[in-house]
């Protein structure tokens, strides 16, 4: 299958502010998030992408952009409901202080399978959303690009969370284990027995290398000799 790298936003004004955006409009990012999205697109210019799909939201618009314009070609930019974050409900653009006080937030942090937020969706749906349009638009890539196709998916904290998790073959209430930083970079591939992690919340190192080479569905026995890089990033 293809190659997707999963992006999250770079940080935001209610990031910034211990805020919970949620679906909020109107939230961008701050001077610091733009500079992170700006690293980010540079990275990422060594790979010929296929493709930039987007949460909705703002933020994710903005991150992607910084992404498009590092581009030479003309990668796809759809708009995807199915990553767009999660609708936290009554808890949307209320702060992290307060809701950590909430009887819920233990549940959030322990068992997030069980997790309905009052008014909003639950974390079990939201995962299953996502990880639908994730392998939607992945297997859409491929049908048209062929197998070495990389493209980007521009979301949210825990939807790319919940995306690692099944990937992982973790069950949802072990996802808050997973870090994702604010414009990060995850990179999964998605086999025909099994999908491959090849990176989780990194935020430097060179990625020349995805677009050098199909990669291989087969777990290297040993671990193998890693990627090697194509281009020296400055």
């Amino acid at each position: 299958m293809a190659t997707v790298i999963l992006v999250r936003h770079g940080r935001t004004t209610a990031n910034a502010t211990g805020l919970l955006a949620g679906r909020t409009t109107g939230v961008w990012l701050d001077q610091i998030g733009q500079d992170q999205a700006a690293v980010t697109g540079k990275r990422l210019a060594v790979v010929p992408l296929v493709g930039v799909v987007s949460s909705p939201l703002e933020r994710c618009r903005q991150t992607s952009q910084f992404i498009l314009d590092h581009q030479a070609g003309s990668p796809a930019t759809p708009l995807e409901e199915g990553i767009t974050e999660c609708d936290y409900g009554q808890w949307q653009g209320k702060a992290l202080g307060d809701l950590a006080k909430e009887q819920l937030w233990s549940v959030v942090q322990s068992q997030p399978s069980a997790v309905t937020f009052p008014g909003g969706e639950s974390m079990a749906t939201m995962q299953a959303r996502s990880v639908a349009a994730i392998r939607r638009h992945d297997a859409a890539f491929e049908a048209e690009h062929g197998p070495g196709a990389v493209w980007v998916a521009v979301s949210h904290g825990d939807i790319i969370k919940s995306v690692l998790a099944d990937a992982l073959g973790m069950h949802l209430d072990l996802f808050q284990r997973i870090n994702v930083g604010p414009a990060s970079v995850s990179i999964v591939r998605y086999g025909t027995s099994r999908p491959s992690v090849h990176a989780i919340n990194t935020d430097a190192g060179d990625l020349s290398w995805l677009g050098a080479s199909v990669l291989s569905a087969d777990a290297p026995v040993g671990g193998g000799a890693g990627q090697v890089p194509h281009t020296t990033v400055t």
